[in-house]
């Protein structure tokens, strides 16, 4: 078995328009955000192996925040490009190349890539991932390579909102 951990980057500021999309930073709200589903993440045992982000400041930041309160050293974490605004075909690119010996991964990334990714693996996840929403899905495989449309199951889905 294999699990999959989806998490969208929290809210980002649109304060300095000189910035490209890519260097958009956290706003307040973001970062508040970032320290409640922290704890959520905490007190749910999430505990990946491995963790994957986007490179744009708004996932890397994110995920920096989160690793405060997670069992993970931010400097573990692996950069990519790929995960800035992804279609499943770059999860899957993604994916593919991890070793089949990590059981469980979360990838930090964009809407709408996100959402459609986990719909594609539940084939049940219709609604779009708000800001900084987690959620684990287990997948009944062996090898990162086999998944396919529709094989996983969502066993639990987090967003800022729900915690209030």
């Amino acid at each position: 078995m294999k699990t999959i951990y989806l998490i969208r980057h929290a809210k980002s500021s649109w304060a300095n328009h000189q910035l490209s999309d890519k260097e958009r930073p956290l706003n307040q709200r973001g970062i508040s955000d970032t320290q409640k589903i922290g704890k959520k993440l905490n007190e749910l045992g999430f505990h990946p192996d491995k963790i994957i982000s986007s490179s744009s400041v708004r996932t890397t930041e994110t995920i920096k925040l989160l690793c405060q309160h997670i069992p993970y050293s931010f400097q573990d974490v692996v950069f990519t490009s790929t995960l800035y605004h992804p279609t499943n075909k770059d999860f899957i690119s993604v994916i593919e190349n991890i070793d089949d010996a990590t059981n469980s991964i979360a990838l930090v990334s964009h809407n709408y890539g996100i959402s459609e990714f986990a719909d594609y693996l539940t084939q049940d996840f219709v609604s779009a991932m708000p800001t900084c929403a987690v959620i684990a899905i287990d997948l009944e495989i062996d090898a990162w390579k086999e998944i396919i449309r529709g094989i996983g199951s969502t066993r639990w889905y987090i967003y800022p909102k729900m915690l209030d």
